[in-house]
């Protein structure tokens, strides 16, 4: 009886992943037996972790609450690295399989709620914009896996993917943990709305867009037959 080899699916293009310094910390983790799906479950805590510190800038008083920023920032980073290196160690180590597809997923979504509703939750946030804001991630994020799942090619196209949310999640921590608060836009009553409001439209926006862009392109590799 043969063993079937299991293939992952298509991985996200990522332009860190051809990077010496990525190989190398891959091939590091992999010669030292770490697990992919530990590596996974890690992203998820800095996630986690990410969406905490951004909520609680809304209470801490200052400087306490520029730190928390600016940890946050580094949260969001160390998560992208995370979901960058899990897929690279599983191919280095050869240690891809069925399940850790599920562990490739399933805290990317967990992970891109928290630090959404966090920053809902934040100085200058709303949490509705917070909530509506992860569930316009979550429906991307469907769009593409239903896409998979009806035969068309994995689709990561924008404008609003993973990156392009944690980008501007982390350039709002930045510019948040470092820029003096008479530079710090307000809007609203008694100026309760800040740069986090605005950032979370941006991303609900850019999600719709990036949904329907997916769905039509799913669409028409569908309707070609589903050839990549």
């Amino acid at each position: 009886m043969t063993m079937e080899t299991h293939r992952p699916l298509e991985r996200r293009p990522i332009a860190a992943r051809k990077l010496a310094v990525s190989r190398r910390a891959a091939q590091w983790l992999a010669d030292r037996g770490a697990s992919p799906d530990g590596i996974s479950l890690a992203g998820l805590g800095f996630g986690i972790a990410a969406g905490a510190l951004l909520g609680a800038t809304a209470v801490l008083p200052q400087p306490w609450a520029r730190l928390a920023w600016l940890l946050a920032a580094g949260a969001i980073q160390l998560r992208l690295i995370a979901n960058l290196l899990d897929g690279m160690v599983a191919v280095e180590g050869k240690r891809s399989s069925r399940v850790g597809e599920l562990y490739n997923e399933v805290p990317d979504r967990i992970s891109d709620a928290a630090t959404l509703i966090g920053l809902g939750y934040a100085a200058g946030g709303s949490p509705t914009c917070g909530y509506l804001a992860a569930c316009a991630a979550l429906f991307t994020a469907y769009v593409r896996a239903a896409g998979r799942v009806a035969g068309a090619p994995q689709d990561y196209s924008g404008p609003m993917a993973k990156q392009q949310r944690m980008f501007i999640a982390t350039i709002v921590s930045l510019y948040s943990g470092l820029a003096p608060m008479d530079w710090q836009p307000a809007w609203g009553t008694d100026g309760r709305w800040g740069l986090a409001v605005a950032a979370l439209l941006v991303i609900c926006i850019g999600c719709l867009v990036t949904a329907a862009r997916r769905l039509v392109r799913a669409a028409r590799r569908l309707s070609e037959g589903g050839a990549p």
